[in-house]
């Protein structure tokens, strides 16, 4: 079985993208811990194993644990060094960097700051609603899975929203070069789109100087150019980068498991629709059955034994969320969704320890105002049987790209 899962294991192959949670489950049965080839590190698939690493520090890093494995031939390597190689962000330091990049963002996103945005958030959600729910039908990733955390985060941030088409594509590209098995061709393109995307950034933090605003880009504007972060450039642009991603396609990609899920089982739908008090616990739900980051890096700092497995230093571990979210060692039934299951152990969609997610508040506040909406004013919602959903094919990020839907636009409420 070992052999087996080295060679088997691969988030990018097809089997895996539409369903990889049978392969999850037998992985935590006979080789919790094993080395897959497609990613070339060890998998860690069990809640309390992952629980371990990210609370353990001292034996496993995340600085650097981001960096693609991938040799990139030379005209690849050329674009990629007009821009930062290094890509130092929150979620890739440790102790004492972690702290103090975390600093810069805990009050920007506390809970009570957060909080105040709903009014916002649920304005944005009707004006895009606005928009099609006359119609009957939606893509709903590209009108309002997409849209709705983008502009959110592009106001927290402080970017235009007609630049959202642009900065996707620069994280897009950025988790194909992360992945760094594509043509050299297309690894090429990734590599300008990923270094316009860090110049983008930059000159935005470094007008921030200048023309200060009440948003993150001024609060990552660093010391040496006049601003007030503790962060070199590399670290400003980076973090940048990170809150994009983390801000909104993770959002983007619980939108579209949410929708999924629940129109695969119109019981649960009916009593988020007769009783709304239910829908954060359903967006808990949600992120335990499908977590939009399947998993995360780590490096091994040195020689050591872990799970029973002898691990190098250098190693690369990839602490497979997904798997353990749905542990049956931890969560009664895991592969049933129920909107009413408060577990006694939380999920892992969040992460754990030092580098759990900053942004929790503001994602639940996305999720729970999108199912509120778009379950209130769009009646009979169902998966389009016209049009078939498209997944992505990421390593980090589980989501669709395409999720076609129609609805009795006849009955519709305001």
């Amino acid at each position: 079985m070992a052999a087996e899962l080295s060679t088997t294991f691969n988030p990018m192959a097809p089997d895996q993208v539409v369903d990889p949670y049978p392969l999850y489950a037998r992985a935590r049965r006979e080789q919790p811990v094993f080395f897959a080839e497609s990613l070339g590190a060890w998998v860690v698939t069990r809640h309390a194993d992952i629980v371990a690493v990210a609370r353990d520090t001292e034996r496993f890093s995340s600085a650097g644990a981001l960096e693609s494995s991938a040799v990139f031939p030379d005209e690849v390597m050329d674009i990629l060094r007009t821009g930062y190689l290094e890509f130092q962000s929150l979620v890739q330091s440790d102790p004492p960097d972690h702290t103090r990049v975390r600093n810069v963002f805990g009050k920007a996103l506390s809970p009570q700051r957060v909080a105040a945005l709903e009014p916002k958030v649920r304005a944005i959600a009707d004006e895009l609603i606005d928009g099609f729910v006359g119609d009957g039908e939606v893509e709903l990733i590209e009108r309002f899975a997409f849209p709705l955390p983008g502009a959110v985060i592009g106001e927290l941030l402080g970017v235009p929203r007609s630049d959202l088409p642009r900065l996707k594509s620069g994280s897009n590209a950025k988790q194909i070069l992360l992945a760094g098995a594509a043509p050299p061709a297309l690894l090429a393109a990734c590599a300008r789109e990923f270094v316009d995307l860090q110049r983008y950034f930059g000159g935005h933090i470094e007008a921030r100087v200048d023309e200060p605003r009440e948003d993150l880009l001024t609060l990552l504007a660093p010391i040496d150019i006049g601003g007030t972060a503790p962060l070199t450039m590399q670290e400003a642009v980076s973090n940048a980068i990170d809150l994009l991603a983390a801000g909104h396609e993770t959002t983007t990609d619980m939108i579209g498991h949410g929708m999924t899920l629940l129109i695969a089982h119109p019981e649960q739908l009916a009593a988020l629709r007769a009783d709304p008090s239910l829908v954060p616990d359903a967006v808990d739900e949600i992120l335990r059955m499908e977590a939009p980051v399947r998993g995360m890096f780590r490096r091994v700092r040195v020689d050591t034994t872990f799970a029973g497995v002898s691990l190098p230093a250098e190693a690369r571990l990839f602490l497979l969320y997904g798997s353990a979210n749905r542990d049956e060692d931890v969560y009664p039934d895991p592969d049933v969704f129920d909107i009413r299951r408060r577990p006694a152990t939380p999920h892992l969609a969040f992460s754990k320890g030092i580098h759990f997610c900053v942004g929790n508040a503001l994602a639940r506040l996305e999720g729970r105002i999108a199912f509120e909406r778009l379950l209130k004013r769009l009646p009979g919602v169902r998966l389009d049987p016209r049009r078939p959903v498209e997944r992505r094919a990421f390593i980090l990020l589980r989501g669709y790209e395409r999720l076609p839907l129609v609805w009795d636009a006849a009955a519709r409420e305001a």
